[in-house]
């Protein structure tokens, strides 16, 4: 009976001492941000906090091949359907097609296009910086056309976020994920208090950066900290890009193509010298994005990258969207 009673103490202590345990770590252990889940950092910390504009559903709607005025293809910072609403609210029908379901802009690209149904005008090809050189060598190179349908291509697509609560905390993630984090939140505090500070690199490719003048650009609780990813090349993108580009547009009969180059977010924050940009707008007309961005940093734009994600805000995807309408426009023979 002795034996008993002090088993039955011993488990409640230790199912009390578990709970208290969850209690402080897990809520530690709930990602809102791609970064902060990759490196183990809270949102409590990271996350921003300055809402964001809601946008109507209805102007994210898939317009099917044969409707579409603007055929766009792209990585993840078009897949959300978010910048190209500053199209559709104009009246374009836009379709919007991910380099997953294609091998690239093959050089059988236009005629395969026509037999799809599309007859519009305009095609804009985005690529993020990191991938920008490898997506055009692969175009080049391809020959023959072999689409393959993404699953998710004509989905519903919902308006981004608009707000959350950087406290909320949710009890039903791991307990080690959360005391992972209350560590680096240790780790973090005693090294972001050396004067000479200026980056950590986390593990999952996550590299913690002092950003100049970072609270005027963040709404985060440190806001003169951000996350960034550490694969992210400081050097200019790869030469042989603008000999690629000028290859491609040879292929792009009877449209008019709009390049849509998005610079990573290191060079946005931490890189802003690159030339690129500069060369494909004077030589291609390509949109100078990193430019349009920089110009938003001059004009205190707030979470214009969120620190806890590797993609931009709501406000960073509208000002993308309000760049390649104009680009459109310049090229336009009818007022759009």
């Amino acid at each position: 009976m002795r034996h008993a009673k002090l088993f039955s103490i011993l488990v409640s202590v230790a199912v009390l001492g578990y709970g208290a345990a969850g209690f402080y770590f897990l809520p530690a252990a709930t990602f809102q941000g791609e970064l902060t889940r990759m490196a183990l950092l809270p949102e409590s910390l990271f996350g921003w906090t300055k809402p964001q504009p809601a946008l109507d559903i209805q102007w994210m709607r898939q317009a099917a091949m044969n409707e579409a005025d603007v055929l766009v293809i792209g990585d993840s910072f078009s897949d959300g359907r978010i910048w190209q609403t500053k199209l559709t609210r104009r009246g374009l029908k836009v379709r919007t097609e991910s380099w997953d379901s294609l091998r690239g802009v093959c050089a059988d690209f236009m005629p395969w296009l026509r037999a799809q149904g599309f007859a519009g005008k305009y095609i804009v090809l985005e690529s993020i910086e990191r991938n920008l050189a490898k997506d055009l060598s692969k175009s080049v190179a391809c020959q023959q056309m072999q689409y393959h349908a993404h699953a998710q291509t004509d989905t519903l697509r919902y308006p981004p976020t608009v707000s959350f609560d950087v406290n909320h905390g949710n009890y039903g993630g791991k307990l080690s994920t959360g005391f992972r984090t209350r560590l680096n939140v240790l780790d973090y505090e005693r090294r972001s208090q050396a004067a000479n500070f200026s980056t950590w690199t986390l593990p999952n490719d996550v590299t913690l950066a002092r950003v100049n003048h970072g609270c005027d650009l963040f709404s985060h609780v440190r806001c003169n900290d951000a996350l960034f990813l550490s694969y992210d090349q400081p050097g200019e993108v790869e030469s042989s890009a603008l000999k690629n580009i000028e290859i491609l547009n040879a292929r792009m009969n009877g449209v008019t193509l709009i390049w849509m180059f998005v610079p990573n977010k290191s060079t946005v924050y931490l890189y802003p010298g690159k030339q690129f940009w500069n060369e494909a707008q004077q030589r291609y007309g390509a949109p100078n994005l990193l430019r349009m961005m920089r110009r938003a940093l001059d004009e205190k734009t707030v979470d214009l990258y969120p620190a806890n994600g590797s993609h931009t805000s709501t406000p960073g995807y509208l000002l993308m969207g309000e760049e390649i309408f104009k680009a459109m426009q310049q090229t336009a023979t009818v007022q759009l």
